[in-house]
């Protein structure tokens, strides 16, 4: 719980999930259970894994990692092992992306270069006359209204008209949003 030895096995046991290998990571939650290690930091880590480390390969991952901390900060120990331990292995099992996790770093960090943009007027919310009389809202496309429900429109500022941040990949179902992105795209 305390010192070096705690942030080696943290890392021992994320890196395991991250490399699809249930046993040793099981065997770093038992560590970390038997050391005391609060069942809820454990449960915490694995949230953020399945979002950093899964992502859209296996959207469901998330939901079951938040489901089991809620599950873990109800039950308790010593039955909320069992919880862990079924989130350990399903998230070992589970197909891996960093896709999502790599997109939002990338619209960040632009976002942060202090890069300056305006938003079109078509996207824009026009909850007032005056705004609609001043061009908010005018032209937008409801894609709902569409077959499909996706209609070419440019969502994204003239001055960053060509950037891309999410590249899904082919694991799991990002592949299926993969191919569903690149039928969109010019």
């Amino acid at each position: 719980r305390h010192g070096e030895y705690h942030y080696d096995t943290i890392s021992a046991f994320i890196k395991s999930l991250r490399g699809s290998d249930a046993d040793a990571a099981l065997l770093y939650c038992a560590v970390m259970i038997d050391a005391g290690e609060d069942p809820l930091f454990i449960a915490r880590r694995m949230v953020i894994f399945a979002s950093e480390d899964i992502g859209n390969a296996d959207p469901n991952a998330l939901q079951l990692a938040v489901a089991a901390f809620q599950a873990v900060e109800r039950i308790g120990m010593p039955e909320g092992r069992i919880i862990l331990g079924q989130l350990v292995t399903y998230l070992s099992s589970a197909p891996k992306s960093n896709a999502s996790y790599l997109a939002i770093d990338a619209a960040l960090g632009l976002v942060r270069t202090g890069v300056e943009f305006t938003i079109p007027m078509h996207i824009r919310n026009a909850p007032t006359q005056l705004m609609k009389n001043e061009g908010y809202g005018a032209g937008y496309k409801y894609p709902h209204d569409f077959p499909g429900h996706t209609v070419a429109q440019q969502y994204l500022p003239d001055e960053l008209v060509n950037s891309v941040f999410y590249r899904p990949t082919e694991q799991g179902d990002e592949k299926t949003f993969r191919d569903y992105l690149h039928g969109l795209r010019p």
